[in-house]
């Protein structure tokens, strides 16, 4: 059995992770956020849309604050680097995804 081509994925996050870094709306925990958001995608076997739990997209991210938290999530769905759709259910995570960001070039919504 052989093992994936994950290349692609990487290439494309590396290049989504310069234009964030470009973005000046975004801060440090925006790009960690996202990061985190890739970490949960990748453990999800790289479909999209993917389920990704507030606790641990936060403990993945180093962010302690939920209003941070929000505040970053909702901003990355408002600039078009992320497809976010919260779950307000205590124990189902809320739905995330990456796909037409990573597989695409980047919605001009991204660019500042």
């Amino acid at each position: 059995m052989t093992a994936p081509n994950l290349a692609p994925q990487f290439a494309a996050f590396s290049i989504l992770l310069t234009k964030m870094a470009a973005d000046s709306r975004l801060k440090p925990s925006h790009i960690s956020l996202f990061a985190a958001l890739f970490i949960q995608w990748q453990r999800n076997g790289f479909n999209s849309p993917f389920r990704a739990s507030r606790r641990t997209l936060m403990a993945l991210s180093r962010i302690a604050s939920l209003a941070t938290y929000h505040k970053c999530i909702s901003e990355l769905h408002t600039y078009g680097y992320i497809q976010y759709h919260p779950s307000f259910h205590p124990t189902l995570a809320s739905q995330v995804h990456l796909f037409h960001t990573l597989k695409a070039s980047p919605p001009h919504s991204c660019l500042p």
